[in-house]
């Protein structure tokens, strides 16, 4: 099976909606960081690096998304960064989906997150891997 993007308006769309996604979720690590705190398994140290590497991380594969020599590189970059967030899926899950009063979940709804959206974001990078943006 080949995936190949074409150029069509939609996909066009979709590919900046993933532009958009990880730009903007990368900025909201900084602005307000104290809600991913909670989500970082406490084995992990230095939560709030953490934090900030992953808003950075989120950042600079969103835009290296805008350029077609680094898009390759940009989608296998913001797949491998969703396989190192599973551990904080995980975590979610093993404590309830529930982190506060702020975040909780029906705790199927968690799964539904670790085993058919976090696959299918990562799907939706790889996708774009040989997107040509004109």
């Amino acid at each position: 099976m080949k995936l190949q993007i074409g150029n069509s308006l939609i996909k066009k769309i979709f590919f900046f909606l993933l532009f958009s996604a990880y730009f903007s979720g990368g900025l909201n690590h900084f602005v307000m960081p104290e809600i991913y705190w909670p989500l970082i398994p406490p084995y992990l140290v230095y939560i709030e690096e953490l934090n900030l590497l992953s808003g950075v991380a989120e950042v600079v594969l969103a835009l290296g998304l805008l350029f077609s020599a680094t898009r390759k590189l940009a989608c296998y970059g913001i797949v491998a960064m969703l396989f190192a967030f599973l551990p904080s899926h995980i975590y979610f899950i093993e404590m309830g989906s529930c982190i506060s009063e702020s975040i909780c979940f029906d705790p199927w709804l968690a799964w539904v997150r670790l085993i058919v959206i976090h696959p299918l974001l990562m799907y939706w990078a790889f996708a774009f891997r040989n997107y040509k943006l004109s």
